[in-house]
């Protein structure tokens, strides 16, 4: 190799398709022979030396050369070492090309099975969280600031829907990934009676692509799961940001396992939620590589460009990335423990109640808008007095309303949750009815794609 031809080598990260580029050669090698456009007994030499690199793979004992450039070169050249000349009848019908789209299509598919299953994980804890804790009420947030008393199942389940649009994503996104490239040749279709459809059946894809052109060029379906996997990397980073705040001194309503949290190196009290930090961190990675890849494919003519060969290390670190994020999100959230005792106390705190009791005014004949001035003004009170609001005895409260009753003082967190009883609402009975729509769609995911 000269002094700059470590520029195009790919070696050291295309090589993690192997398993790919030889199923495919495989059902290649099965379909030339099948069409009479190479001998059955170059075919089975093919495919038994095929079988032998694949094992020495697994082995750790293939002889990979850098100075090949990549993965195909790589094992064509390995097998014409282990059967001769019929290893030259390997590529016919095919070019590096639609081989390196059919790689990377078939790994894909598989990422995004992985990807769903892993899931499939996070919500289950979410789902467990929430049916340990279906009872307790905490303080939901606007501004991180306290707003109204919710069902801290509730909260969990707001995460499982989000997680659910992910799955959907990825799932439309395979869809569109299960495309058989292979038969495209370099650009224009192969000069041979190939069997496209018998090559499709084989090696599990819905259907063959439609324009050899677009086939050896399209990388949408990366683009597309770089896509779904920031999206659902933002969601997984919304929720480590509730997990470090949540696990705070300040807040306190939640305790990390010892297992996901570090400590400091000159402070022993520390109990640092760094997982949930890193993947907060991990989440602008993976945008860089959607950006990444957009970026080097708008400016590409038909049909294969070298630029094609850059998408493929940011793919692979973000497939890792989000693998890595939810395996660690699943073990975090089914080792959480919800401080009850605490997210009880403070969901009545703060005039969390404001908004009950200005619903409260409404049902006794104020208008609304008069009924919210009258409670803002009985909150700056409170401030000014550091009273809560049902602190304040009754002749208080009607300095601000003649409306207010010995009644109002039945209005509690619990009440407050009760009261949002539609669909959607925090009412028990009707995230009791979510939980289990949460569970059966778990059990549907199950089935698989």
């Amino acid at each position: 190799m000269n002094d700059y031809s470590e520029y195009t080598v790919s070696i050291h990260y295309d090589r993690r398709l192997y398993r790919q580029d030889i199923a495919g050669s495989i059902v290649h090698a099965r379909m030339l022979a099948r069409q009479g456009i190479i001998a059955e007994e170059d075919a089975d030499l093919i495919i038994e030396g095929l079988g032998k690199i694949s094992t020495e793979i697994e082995a750790g004992e293939f002889p990979w050369d850098s100075s090949l450039e990549d993965l195909h070169m790589n094992i064509e050249t390995r097998l014409r070492q282990l059967i001769g000349p019929a290893a030259g009848r390997l590529h016919t019908g095919r070019s590096r090309n639609d081989q390196v789209a059919l790689d990377m299509r078939l790994y894909t598919k598989e990422i995004i099975e992985k990807t769903i299953e892993g899931l499939h994980g996070v919500q289950q804890a979410l789902v467990s969280l929430a049916d340990r804790y279906r009872d307790v009420v905490m303080p939901g947030y606007t501004h991180l600031q306290r707003a109204q008393p919710v069902l801290f199942a509730h909260h969990m389940l707001a995460y499982f829907q989000m997680f659910q649009r992910d799955i959907e994503r990825f799932r439309d996104c395979h869809s569109r990934t299960d495309v058989l490239p292979l038969g495209s040749g370099a650009l224009a279709g192969v000069a041979y009676p190939t069997d496209r459809e018998y090559l499709a059946r084989e090696l599990g894809f819905s259907q063959t692509s439609a324009n050899s052109m677009d086939a050896v060029s399209d990388r949408d379906f990366l683009v597309e799961y770089l896509s779904a996997t920031s999206i659902c990397m933002m969601h997984l980073s919304r929720l480590s940001e509730e997990i470090v705040v949540w696990s705070s001194r300040e807040f306190e309503f939640i305790r990390l396992s010892d297992e996901f949290t570090t400590g400091s190196s000159i402070m022993p009290q520390k109990r640092n939620p760094d997982f949930a930090e890193l993947a907060r961190g991990k989440t602008g990675r993976v945008y860089g590589h959607l950006m990444g890849l957009l970026t080097v494919l708008k400016g590409l003519p038909l049909t294969y460009n070298r630029d094609l060969q850059e998408d493929k290390e940011g793919f692979f670190d973000s497939s890792d990335t989000l693998l890595a994020t939810l395996h660690v999100f699943h073990g975090m959230l089914n080792g959480l423990t919800l401080n009850a005792e605490r997210v009880t106390r403070v969901s009545g705190e703060s005039f969390v109640l404001a908004t009950d009791m200005a619903d409260y005014l409404v049902r006794k004949g104020v208008p609304f808008r008069e009924a919210h001035g009258a409670m803002q003004e009985l909150c700056g009170y409170c401030e000014s007095t550091g009273k809560e609001l049902l602190d304040l005895r009754l002749e208080e409260l009607q300095r601000f309303s003649p409306r207010f009753a010995d009644d109002v003082y039945r209005i509690t967190p619990a009440s407050s949750a009760a009261a949002r009883d539609n669909p959607g609402g925090t009412a028990p009975n009707r995230v009791a009815h979510e939980l289990e729509q949460a569970k059966k769609l778990l059990q549907e995911g199950s089935d698989g794609l």
